[in-house]
């Protein structure tokens, strides 16, 4: 069964003991890995890998040695509680004996809980999950976390839930950083807090927060919103030289001007932007129009549509870099 970001969500956070797999799969290792951690802690509890509750295999090794994946799902445990497999880094290549072990598995066997890059929709592995019907399969995409998931992660390291300028200021840092890196800053500041009975405020969050992002992207971003257009191509050449994609920075993109674009909306007199870029991005929210913005995220939009068309043939990074002077352009106006 295909489980949508919604389902798939709730199923991490509450899984059913008595299904036959779960794969999960994406092409951000890092995000893919802290939702197989979430299921695995719900599914299994504390003391699973201390009781031999959960097993952990790489799929080129099962691959070799098939009979060990079969061995582990029908093994019986010492300890009562369910038990779970755990496989990772399978690909098209290694997921004859996953597909061949699911087909076998029987209620009583454990869990096999599989993890893999992006795959197709073609993809024989996804397929045979998704049409499973004691399977689940989950797509888990490059998109930051919906404020959902920033108050749960706050809820779990035992912090309450801030409102306001601090919350946008969280959603902000999230949209900037790396998931692997915001669940570091939640715990830091949960560290922090301890013995603390106040709030999270944006004076704990800056002591908290990595000092530096995503530099290079950064870098194109504030050349685009800072109207710099003559030096696009050159940023741009070195950004795909160091293998930036087109579909990132075009959603880097669309969050910087949503961003801008919430600031300028502010009537506040306090917009809510928090990062390393922070006053550059205060002065571009009060030069950039609202209907401007508006515009801007329009073409962007577009432009992601355009990246992800199956019908697409003009060159991706070059249709990127058009878009970004276009908008250059526009803030010059």
């Amino acid at each position: 069964m295909k489980l949508s970001t919604r389902d798939a969500e709730a199923y991490f956070a509450k899984p059913d003991a008595a299904k036959a797999s779960l794969l999960i799969y994406g092409a951000d290792a890092m995000r893919v890995a802290l939702k197989r951690q979430k299921m695995l802690a719900a599914l299994l509890g504390p003391g699973a890998e201390e009781e031999m509750r959960l097993s952990r295999m790489n799929a080129a090794d099962v691959r070799k040695d098939p009979a060990m994946l079969v061995d582990a799902l029908k093994a019986v445990g010492f300890f009562p509680g369910p038990r779970a497999v755990f496989v990772e880094e399978v690909t098209e290549n290694t997921a004859a004996p996953i597909i061949a072990a699911l087909e076998d598995w029987r209620a009583g066997d454990a869990q096999l809980v599989v993890t893999a890059g992006a795959l197709k929709p073609t993809s024989k592995l996804r397929k045979t999950f998704e049409s499973h019907p004691d399977a689940y399969a989950a797509a888990i995409y490059d998109n930051p976390p919906t404020r959902d998931e920033i108050e749960t992660a706050l809820r779990d390291a035992g912090l309450k839930q801030p409102q306001g300028d601090v919350m946008a200021a969280l959603a902000d840092l999230a949209q900037a950083i790396d998931p692997g890196d915001f669940r570091q800053t939640v715990e830091k500041l949960a560290l922090y807090k301890l013995n603390d009975s106040e709030p999270v405020s944006l004076a704990d969050i800056a002591a908290c927060a990595p000092t530096s992002t995503e530099a290079d992207v950064d870098d194109v971003l504030m050349i685009v919103a800072e109207a710099r257009h003559t030096e696009i191509a050159t940023v741009m050449q070195k950004l795909a030289a160091q293998g930036a994609t087109p579909v990132g920075l075009c959603i880097g993109a669309i969050r910087h001007f949503r961003t801008l674009h919430r600031a300028s909306c502010d009537t506040s007199g306090r917009p809510a932007i928090f990062g390393p870029h922070r006053d550059r991005m205060l002065a571009q929210s009060r030069k950039w129009r609202t209907a401007d913005l508006e515009t801007a995220l329009g073409l962007l939009t577009d432009t992601d549509l355009q990246l992800r068309s199956a019908g697409q043939h003009a060159p991706a990074m070059a249709l990127v870099e058009r878009t970004f002077i276009r908008l250059a352009m526009l803030a010059a106006r």
